[in-house]
């Protein structure tokens, strides 16, 4: 390793250094720009690899870098964990995963932050203003993503937790960062005479912060605080850079972040909410006391042999994935359903609807893992407007998003909640263990549509059921 550092130093600078930088940091725009189209994704994933590959090496290579023991050890260590991960989690287990990993970039921020304050006696603002913002926010980050791990993963209830006075409390917390923030950056020792002290007070309020600021947040609006969780660990790695002087930890922290935040924007859109509703609503706890007129009526079930029949006279079907075809592994048996629908002359796409599962592009994945063509993935703009012309629709595994409460019940808590509008198709299909609510506890009148059959059973079993009705 000394040679390569002889080698580097004697044919580079700090700003062939910066070069190689830019260049990495347009390795990430064109992946992140990639990975808008499902075609290109993966090629994209492999891009923005590449260039933090590159990145990494340069950063190694670099001379500020004085003992590589531990950075080795760091990185068997991570390069383990990340292997281990995608071989063990399965598909449905995916959006704690991601969770997780956002805990993990903002608790590697803080340390960094953290590092860099004890270590340092710089009292310049450019340096101590970003620390203090690496620390609150990747304190808040990680101990938020672990809140969401904990309900998206069923170890903790997913239902909000709500107390009286919570926002009074949280804005107290906010004050108490912002006064420990102005003894970190003034040094004033007001309260706390080391540095130390003044660290650990931030750490562990933006700790308790991060838990505070999640708890209160149901299951279903976990696709938008997984979005906003993201963003977070992004700005965290941001101003980390700004911390260590590194220009291409600035840049890719500011991708994820705008991105996050982007995303975010898109899922509070398709949910016809603010961010603001979301965060501090308890939207489960209103479902649970709210008025909605909970319709009832005959629920009609249908057993495999009939739904065969309806489906082998169909011209047109529109498959709607949700959570429950993750929980199921049903994707390979919708996949080959489907290609055998297309096969006696059906028409068939997929509509993803932009919250289905529980997180942003959960079902996306999960189709894409079984090979369902991209061009027959569809939004609910799509095909709403023709729906009524759909011969089926099969409803598999989803509630809220297919739920006409939100078009029909100004009473609902989802009342304007775009939403795939199956009851209007000729016949839709809904496919459930039971008549159980969803992830956000909302009772779903679709079950009792004119129009509607339940086939019940675990979905893979059923439609597999359907394709041994086909191949038969």
């Amino acid at each position: 390793m000394e040679f390569l550092n002889t080698i580097f130093s004697s044919t580079a600078n700090e700003a062939v250094v910066n070069l190689i930088y830019i260049f990495s940091s347009a390795l990430f725009i064109i992946g992140l720009k990639m990975l808008g189209s499902p075609e290109t994704a993966a090629k994209g994933n492999l891009i923005s690899a590449l260039g933090m590959l590159v990145a990494v090496v340069v950063t190694l290579l670099d001379q500020s870098v004085t003992n590589f023991q531990w950075i080795f050890v760091a990185m068997f260590l991570g390069a383990s964990i990340g292997a281990i991960a995608a071989l063990k989690i399965e598909m449905t287990s995916m959006p704690e995963m991601v969770a997780i990993f956002n805990g993990f970039g903002g608790i590697a921020s803080l340390l960094v932050g953290s590092s860099e304050y004890l270590l340092s006696s710089t009292d310049s603002l450019g340096i101590l203003i970003p620390t203090f913002l690496t620390v609150i926010i990747g304190g808040l980050t990680f101990t938020g993503s672990i809140i969401a791990y904990g309900k998206l993963s069923g170890r903790m209830n997913g239902n909000p937790i709500l107390y009286k006075g919570q926002q009074w409390i949280n804005g107290l917390l906010v004050l108490l960062l912002l006064f420990f923030g102005f003894e970190m950056i003034v040094n004033q020792g007001l309260v706390f005479t080391l540095n130390w002290q003044v660290l650990t007070a931030i750490i562990c309020l933006s700790f308790l912060l991060g838990i505070l600021l999640i708890i209160p947040i149901g299951g279903g609006d976990m696709p938008v605080v997984i979005a906003l969780l993201n963003s977070y660990s992004g700005l965290a790695a941001c101003a980390a850079g700004f911390v260590i002087q590194n220009n291409v930890l600035i840049v890719a922290g500011a991708l994820v972040g705008a991105s996050g935040l982007i995303l975010t924007n898109i899922m509070c859109k398709a949910m016809n909410r603010s961010l603001a509703n979301v965060l501090f609503s308890g939207f489960g706890a209103i479902v649970a006391s709210g008025t909605s007129k909970g319709e009832q009526g005959e629920v009609r079930p249908i057993v495999t042999g009939d739904a065969y029949l309806i489906l082998e006279a169909a011209s047109s079907v529109a498959i709607v994935p949700g959570y429950g075809m993750a929980v199921a592994q049903a994707q390979h048996a919708v996949r080959e359903l489907g290609e055998l629908l297309e096969g006696n002359g059906t028409t068939v796409q997929y509509v993803i609807h932009p919250v289905a599962g529980r997180m942003p592009g959960h079902m996306n994945v999960l189709l894409a893992e079984a090979n369902v063509p991209y061009d027959q993935l569809i939004e609910p703009g799509d095909i709403n407007p023709i729906i009524e012309s759909v011969d089926v629709c099969i409803v598999i595994g989803a509630n809220d998003v297919v739920n006409p409460a939100a078009r029909e019940d100004n009473e609902s808590p989802i009342y304007g909640m775009p939403i795939i509008d199956v009851d209007k198709a000729i016949t839709t299909f809904v496919l459930k263990r039971s008549m159980a609510s969803g992830f956000a506890g909302i009772e779903n009148p679709l079950f009792f549509k004119t129009n509607t059959r339940m086939l019940f059973g675990d979905a893979k079993d059923s439609i597999t059921a359907l394709v041994s009705e086909f191949k038969s």
